[in-house]
């Protein structure tokens, strides 16, 4: 099953130096309908206006994860942790018994981001941040595994959750396969370009929520930059 999420008919917000579309309920948005995603609680589509962001705020019991798309977001936590991520790369909070951080785009340019929340396995735990860069040449034609709660996925940034966040780069008529289990929770979202999924045309910045399926094949349609999350 795969059930394509339009991005205008997404939820959204714009708050001058926000403008935010979300995927699943979040803030002043809510559809019963789109709760979650299995594990995988919010994907918000955030454009952040230069100077600007989101000020210190606390989390608990989630696993945070941020793909920037284009420009920088510059992090600081009550941890102590401070870190510049900069465009395709990647970005984890483990929030855990709680910490408060602040998230902002300090550049000249609009900065454009996902934000990825997931669900951890079990409440609690120190609270942890990392940040690491992921070459879009590395990912091209083939997903490679960006954030994991798997411990074989030695490369990518560590979450507490069952979950995997990965990311490809495709050229037009160019394709790549993926297996899952049909049980799990897929959800994909092209950062850039339109792309087929097992058939079905899904445009930028569209949601397609998959299950029920063992294997995925992804078609750049045009170039383009594709996020997944499959959660348990």
């Amino acid at each position: 099953m795969i059930e394509r999420r339009p991005f205008d008919a997404l939820g959204g917000a714009d708050h001058g130096w926000l403008k935010a579309r979300h995927h699943f309920s979040f803030a002043g948005y809510h559809d019963p309908r789109r709760m979650n995603w299995g594990a995988l609680r919010v994907w918000n589509d955030d454009e952040i206006a230069a100077k600007s962001g989101f000020p210190p705020h606390p989390h608990a019991d989630m696993e945070i994860i941020t793909y920037v798309r284009d420009g920088a977001i510059t992090h600081q936590d009550s941890m102590g942790n401070a870190g510049r991520t900069g465009a395709g790369d990647v970005q984890v909070m483990s929030a855990g018994t709680g910490v408060r951080h602040a998230e902002y785009n300090l550049e000249d340019e609009t900065t454009r981001i996902f934000q990825i929340w997931i669900m951890p396995d079990a409440r609690g735990g120190a609270p942890s941040w990392g940040a690491k860069p992921f070459p879009k040449a590395d990912r091209s034609g083939r997903f490679v595994t960006l954030a994991s709660g798997r411990a074989d996925d030695a490369d990518a940034l560590p979450i507490r959750a069952d979950a995997r966040v990965m990311g490809a780069t495709l050229k037009a008529g160019e394709r790549a396969t993926l297996s899952v289990s049909p049980e799990r929770h897929v959800y994909l979202v092209p950062a850039a370009g339109v792309v087929e999924v097992n058939g079905v045309r899904i445009e930028a910045r569209d949601g397609a929520a998959i299950t029920d399926v063992a294997e995925i094949e992804i078609v750049g349609i045009e170039d383009a930059e594709v996020v997944l999350v499959d959660a348990a």
